[in-house]
């Protein structure tokens, strides 16, 4: 996870959930400001502490969260 350099996870800010840079910024509200619609610049200029790199990051953590190996299951006989 070394390529997440602004993702950071501090369990006195905001619970522990994934943050920018040990801000009161999780990555779950960047992801559902995108997905509302919003574009990077709309996002940078409601919230003027963020740079486009933890946009970028927010959602290439998502990504890597999302890539998950699926386990096929042996369906017993009938």
């Amino acid at each position: 996870m070394t390529q997440f350099d602004r993702i950071t996870f501090n369990s006195n800010i905001m619970g522990g959930r994934a943050c920018i840079r040990g801000m009161r910024m999780t990555v779950s509200l960047i992801l559902n400001l995108i997905s509302n619609g919003m574009t990077h610049a709309e996002i940078i200029k409601e919230h003027p502490y963020l740079e486009e790199e933890d946009i970028r990051q927010s959602l290439q953590y998502a990504a890597w969260l999302a890539d998950e190996t699926v386990q096929a299951l042996e369906m017993p006989a009938p």
